[in-house]
């Protein structure tokens, strides 16, 4: 039996990514759904020749916005993707065969991602697996400011499929700056609320470690200077969050 398939998608400003996510999901989805945070763009023209049901809705959070667009969503079975993401061949064939034959509450994948116009395939950024396909009844929609998951129930079944999620992240290496500095200012606001407090640790053995993680034991190194620049300003960010923390504490930022 082919089961119905509803893929989610949440938008703001995404005129030159969402037409290939569109085609990329189009031959696989029974219905599309976009819940698309008031763009100024292109995007809602371009939803529209795909013939999606296009929602607006103010922006809460990736997490809430997440959830009210599973809530718009008709069919059981669901498929989680970014605007910023699409299917690869191979995994739009892998998707298809299991709309034929349902065997887990959900399933994973591979996430490939291009950092100004490479691949990644080597330190933390692959295989980066993702939880994306899921039938909603036995699923929760978790997170952690800035970033949100889908959490399968107790009990439940998940299995792997073939395929890479295309993620294409950061055109320029400033644009990856830009990104550490407004994420590390979210969590360095959620860590002050939960009342942690930085320490020499966190500002100087744990970014280190990061880096070592990502560029060393994971391989980073292989993917040559872009392998490089994405160890050091991961790293980076990690210390960043907690000397904004610092300064929170201090008196020097708007908590």
């Amino acid at each position: 039996m082919l089961n119905k398939l509803s893929t989610i998608i949440i938008t703001f400003n995404e005129e030159e990514k969402i037409g290939r996510c569109l085609e990329s999901v189009s031959g696989i989805s029974d219905e599309i759904v976009v819940v698309d945070s008031y763009s100024t763009d292109r995007t809602r023209e371009i939803c529209e020749k795909y013939q999606v049901r296009f929602f607006q809705h103010p922006f809460e959070g990736y997490t809430k916005q997440k959830r009210h667009a599973l809530s718009l969503a008709k069919h059981r079975n669901i498929l989680n993707i970014d605007a910023d993401e699409c299917l690869s061949e191979e995994l739009q064939a892998s998707i298809h065969k299991v709309k034929n034959d349902w065997r887990y509450d959900g399933y994973s994948m591979n996430r490939l991602n291009n950092y100004c116009g490479q691949w990644i395939r080597h330190g933390v950024w692959y295989p980066d697996r993702k939880l994306r396909l899921f039938d909603r009844t036995k699923m929760t929609w978790g997170g952690r400011p800035p970033h949100d998951w889908v959490e399968m129930n107790p009990g439940t079944r998940v299995g792997r499929i073939k395929g890479n999620l295309l993620h294409y992240t950061f055109h320029t290496p400033d644009e990856m700056d830009a990104q550490v500095e407004n994420f590390s200012m979210i969590r360095a606001k959620l860590l002050f609320a939960e009342g942690k407090k930085p320490n020499f640790y966190y500002l100087h053995i744990k970014p280190w470690a990061k880096f070592f993680i990502h560029y060393v034991l994971r391989l980073g190194f292989l993917d040559g200077r872009a392998g490089y620049q994405i160890a050091a300003k991961s790293a980076f960010g990690y210390y960043r969050r907690y000397e904004i923390l610092k300064q929170m504490y201090a008196g020097r930022f708007t908590k």
